[in-house]
């Protein structure tokens, strides 16, 4: 099941292990910076696409991020 606090919390940490600003990753994923704001803040979550672009910047699952696992590998 979807949590919106998990995905907040995924996107946040893992956005501060790559030691970026919330604009740097925004502009990466097409995404302004008050829009990965209230992602992080659990405010709005995203479309399909930017959700897509999240997870392969990150280099992790689109399911990790929405909280289905725990595993942030993608299945190959």
């Amino acid at each position: 099941m979807f949590s919106k606090e998990t995905f907040a919390n995924r996107v946040k940490t893992l956005r501060k292990e790559k030691n970026i600003k919330q604009s740097e990753l925004g502009n990466i994923v097409g995404l302004t910076h008050t829009a990965i704001s209230d992602i992080e803040r659990g405010r709005r979550t995203t479309t399909m696409e930017k959700l897509d672009a999240l997870a392969n910047f990150f280099e992790v699952s689109v399911d990790y991020l929405m909280g289905r696992t725990d595993d942030p590998r993608f299945n190959k």
